[in-house]
């Protein structure tokens, strides 16, 4: 137990080391639509507010188009990762490619139909339609840079370039804000100003961020030459049950407005805009934890690493919970202070409607985190019916069928209250789901992930050994050996993969442990698996490449003898720096 603690603290350190970059990611989004929704409510009036409300879908629609994009290039990364890391070149420049073709062609769809009166799906009254009209016309500039900034920010995350990914998201946050004061306060383009500020912003992000890749830095590379183009379609294949919830949402969203219109006008969809627009900025937190989640059980599947695949969803339903949980109880206690940033008036209907849903929309996050990462482990580990009907349910479903009963009744508390019945119908459908694939009713959160039993190494055919200090160093070898032994490993090769573990262990305890002050730890696996003897050893310390180290180390030089040993005598070896982990895989 003790050294599945460890590993366990290795994954958590990982996991929060990633997930501020992953929130910054759709925080820009977020902070950029309270600002628009700031200007919009205190310098255009309600009727801009109502636009951007109105935009909804339109943005659902690109997140999901983005979305499925990036999760399905993720889930062939982790694939390609542990077996062919050279196609990842391909799987790079394919997904930039169906990237821009989908902005693009989005972006055109946005300007035709707001210049052709296409728009009329989503409202037909002045002067709601040509607030929307302008509105869309100046996000659409902004389109591929939005989606295209999406997939870069994935891929600098795989490689670790997380300062780089900082300064693009703050220099877009500052862009926007100065040019929605600019285009709105001083000349005034009203919401066409709000839409264009937000596309500028959008290429800027990009910019920083594609300059990685002009210079030449990156590790993948856009090439044309290395394209396989069997890869698009697995992108989709592979992504759209991620994004599924996003696309029926947009219709989600269609649908909801209709209600909230028909039975209680215009001022419940400013005030579900209001406060929808600063929650957004909370939403990252369990979108920011699935994106984490999701990189992770794509490495975990890749390499077949059972244990790491149920230590990452006990992260995320353990310290991951506990901090929703806390950001929930603040929302609802700072609820009128935040309905203030938009309306100043508590004797209007808009305040009162506004803080309630600050009130109660806050409770359906923790239940969201539930479905979120069950959709997410299900699209991953290609549970075909549940990675399908999980996301339609929240989405969709949920909400619209609660809604319809709700809204009637108690008007906009309904909506409110639909989203909150709508996590709990979703956790129904997790434990529903587990109960037909392992017969059982599920007691534990394995059993409720319902990982087939052929997945990975089971207990009696790997060993986790956790190395901590050099002291612990010296008894790596001895547990190896007496592993294989206990294998009817032939003694040669059993004392062979006790040495290699014990020699490396020993190189990242003596260099890695002493470059910083920073607490670490080694995680050994040892796996026996179709007569294979494999060997991983993973480590948070600063990055070491041991074979650049081999490779130009002269014939006579007596320096690195050990790694020298370990690649004379193992049939391969990998070395791959994995989200800023070391990670060195050694078959024998």
């Amino acid at each position: 137990m003790k050294e599945r603690s460890s590993d366990y603290k290795l994954l958590t350190g990982l996991f929060f080391k990633l997930l501020p970059f992953q929130i910054l990611l759709i925080v820009i989004n977020a902070v950029n639509g309270i600002v628009d929704s700031l200007y919009a409510s205190n310098v255009v009036g309600k009727t801009a507010m109502s636009a951007i409300g109105l935009f909804g879908p339109m943005n659902h629609f690109l997140y999901a188009a983005s979305m499925m994009i990036v999760s399905g290039s993720q889930i062939l990364y982790g694939r390609y990762l542990a077996r062919d890391r050279k196609h990842i070149n391909s799987v790079f420049t394919v997904n930039i490619i169906v990237a821009l073709a989908v902005s693009v062609l989005t972006s055109l769809v946005m300007v035709v139909g707001s210049l052709t009166g296409g728009t009329r799906i989503f409202v037909s009254t002045e002067p709601d339609l040509t607030m929307l009209n302008r509105y869309m016309i100046g996000q659409a500039i902004g389109v591929p840079a939005l989606v295209l900034g999406q997939q870069l920010f994935a891929f600098l995350s795989l490689e670790n370039q997380t300062k780089r990914t900082m300064v693009a998201s703050i220099t877009c946050l500052v862009v926007n804000g100065v040019l929605d004061h600019v285009f709105v306060a001083i000349l005034p383009w009203d919401t066409f100003g709000l839409g264009l500020s937000s596309s500028i912003a959008s290429w800027v992000f990009l910019g920083v961020m594609a300059m990685y890749y002009i210079t030449g830095k990156s590790e993948w590379k856009f090439s044309i030459k290395a394209c396989q183009w069997h890869d698009a379609p697995d992108i989709v294949k592979l992504g759209y049950a991620g994004a599924l919830s996003r696309f029926v949402e947009m219709f989600r969203c269609i649908i909801v407005n209709f209600l909230v219109l028909q039975f209680v006008g215009s001022v419940g969809l400013s005030a579900f805009a209001a406060s929808n627009s600063f929650l957004a900025v909370i939403w990252s937190v369990p979108f920011g934890m699935m994106a984490v989640a999701r990189m992770l059980f794509s490495i975990s599947i890749g390499e077949q690493d059972r244990r790491s695949l149920i230590d990452v969803m006990k992260i995320v339903f353990t310290k991951g919970m506990l901090l929703m949980l806390g950001i929930v109880a603040l929302l609802i206690i700072f609820a009128e202070p935040l309905t203030m940033m938009f309306y100043q008036d508590p004797t209007q209907p808009v305040y009162q409607m506004t803080v309630m849903g600050f009130r109660i929309l806050p409770l359906c996050m923790p239940l969201a985190v539930v479905s979120l990462h069950f959709a997410c482990y299900a699209q991953t580990s290609e549970k075909k019916v549940l990675s399908l009907v999980l996301p339609i349910i929240d989405g969709a479903v949920g909400v619209v069928a609660c809604s319809f009963i709700l809204i009637p009744l108690i008007k906009m508390n309904g909506l409110y209250i639909s989203n909150v019945l709508n996590g709990v119908i979703c956790f129904i459908v997790v434990v529903i789901a587990a109960l037909i694939s392992t017969k059982k009713f599920p007691t534990s959160l394995e059993g409720l992930m319902a990982i087939p039993k052929t997945f990975g190494a089971g207990e009696e055919d790997r060993i986790d050994i956790t190395v901590r200090s050099m002291d612990e160093v010296v008894h790596v070898s001895g547990k190896i050996i007496d592993f294989c032994r206990s294998k009817g490993i032939d003694p040669k090769r059993s004392y062979y993969a006790g040495l290699c573990m014990e020699e490396m262990a020993g190189n990242v305890v003596s260099h890695g442990f002493t470059k910083d002050n920073k607490s670490h730890s080694i995680d050994i696996r040892v796996i026996y698996i179709d007569e294979r003897l494999v060997l991983r050893i993973r480590d948070n310390c600063k990055f070491f490449d041991p074979s650049e180290h081999v490779k130009n180390a002269d014939a006579d030089d007596v320096s690195n003898i050990g790694i020298k040993l370990v690649y004379k005598i193992a049939d391969e070896v990998d070395y791959q720096n994995l989200l800023g982990m070391n990670v060195l895989t050694i078959k024998m």
